[in-house]
């Protein structure tokens, strides 16, 4: 049942979208003011008969947007994700007031072009950045002269839950190229599009963009071992740590044990 302790709002669901078995999205009405930018995160919860479950997840809206969304992967033995997957239409959680994060895109830097990688739901805060520079970009706000590349994997293409909306924003806009891949053909044969892993297509297409450490910032968001992989293959392509961000959505088993 939801809560009404000051720091939380109950933010009802008023639309859910499922893309798959274990992938959907909703729109929440939050109940109250609720600023935050591109790339930041809210944390959701569920109150339990006993206790609080709560994880941090990255907002897909604009804040140009009256609602908030979200889009999950579902983690059978996670925590939290079973407890939101039950919720519909009309039902509410918790949802702090407060946003927080610092994967923003920079766009007060040398830097004018933007390389975003991701996997699956690590899209999130990307979609947030282009809905947001959509509106700018038609309203004659746009930065000048700033570029977005997006290398977009996942397993099969039924989990490219924005796939549509991107394409879409590419096709208007001189300053967005996309390419979305998955890593499993054999299971996915109507796809004609790129094939591979994220990481191992990253050296070909930030060469092909003409992307370097000295005109690029390179963000990571989503699977772990993704993310390492990707800041390897830049760093030996020469890009330097503050050319890079990251947005980690777990920790694998092995690396949180305690030392």
């Amino acid at each position: 049942m939801p809560t009404s302790d000051e720091k939380f709002y109950n933010a009802k669901i008023t639309k859910r979208v499922d893309y798959a078995p274990d992938l959907w999205s909703i729109r929440v009405n939050p109940g109250g003011e609720f600023r935050f930018q591109p790339g930041q995160y809210a944390t959701l919860g569920v109150q339990g008969p006993e206790k609080r479950s709560e994880r941090a997840y990255s907002i897909v809206s604009s804040p140009y947007e009256d609602e908030i969304e979200f889009f999950f992967e579902l983690v059978p033995q996670g925590e939290l994700t079973p407890q939101l997957y039950k919720l519909q239409l009309g039902d509410s959680m918790l949802m702090r007031k407060v946003p927080k994060g610092r994967f923003m895109l920079e766009i007060k830097t040398l830097r004018t072009n933007h390389l975003l990688v991701s996997t699956v739901t690590g899209l999130a805060p990307f979609i947030s950045y282009m809905r947001t520079l959509n509106k700018d970009y038609r309203e004659g706000k746009f930065p000048q002269g700033h570029k977005l590349y997006l290398l977009n994997g996942a397993s099969r293409s039924w989990e490219f839950a924005y796939y549509e909306e991107v394409q879409k924003i590419a096709k208007q806009s001189p300053w967005l190229t996309d390419v979305f891949t998955i890593s499993r053909p054999w299971e996915d044969e109507k796809w004609t599009g790129e094939t591979g892993r994220v990481d191992d297509l990253l050296r070909k297409y930030a060469d092909m963009w003409g992307l370097t450490g000295e005109n690029c910032m390179a963000y990571l968001c989503g699977h772990p071992d993704m993310i390492e992989h990707g800041k390897g293959i830049l760093k030996r392509k020469g890009f330097p740590k503050e050319a890079l961000k990251e947005e980690i959505y777990w920790i694998p088993a092995k690396k949180a044990v305690a030392t």
